[in-house]
């Protein structure tokens, strides 16, 4: 079974607004992490606004990345498209749940979800995830759209913590059944 990989940005208040964090500088231990997960993603789940952005920019980019970044099966969390034009690409059917859970039971390699902060809140509520991977910026925002809810705790384990020498840390968690 694919696992559900939810990958986000996000500051250590937990706001995952990418124009919200701190000014860092990229270094080669923030590319090594982002190609790691390349390398395990069979497949991207996007909602709209990020299905958007990415298609805005990606589909322009060159080099071994951008191709495998570009080439990856992508699916697409909306109920206003009508088509995606980002190959290759699908709509979801039905309700994000029920679809998600029958693409994990698909073959194919583990499926991430980069930024969608409401499509990754909906999956961590219906119990859908499998990890949480957050690269920790070093500051606080204070307000923004944040990843966790307040109103329902997600209980999570820690699987790992690499400090990556520029302020960021590489957090890696397994969400906790409930009981």
């Amino acid at each position: 079974m694919r696992k559900l990989i939810i990958t986000e940005f996000i500051t250590v208040d937990g706001i995952a607004e990418h124009e919200r964090l701190p000014s860092v500088v990229w270094n080669e231990a923030m590319t090594k992490f982002k190609e790691d997960e390349l390398v395990d993603s069979g497949a991207m789940l996007l909602g709209r606004v990020t299905y958007e952005i990415f298609a805005g920019h990606w589909p322009s980019e060159t080099g071994d990345f951008a191709e495998r970044f570009n080439a990856l099966p992508k699916y697409v969390a909306s109920t206003s498209l009508k088509a995606v034009d980002w190959k290759p690409a699908e709509l979801l059917d039905g309700p994000l749940p029920e679809a998600v859970a029958r693409l994990k039971q698909q073959a194919g390699g583990n499926i991430y979800v980069h930024g969608s902060v409401s499509v990754a809140r909906q999956l961590l509520g219906a119990g859908l995830v499998d990890r949480v991977r957050l690269l920790v910026y070093p500051g606080a925002a204070g307000r923004g759209k944040q990843l966790f809810p307040s109103d329902a705790p997600v209980a999570l384990e820690l699987v790992s913590a690499v400090p990556l020498g520029n302020g960021v840390v590489a957090m890696e968690y397994r969400p906790v059944a409930k009981a």
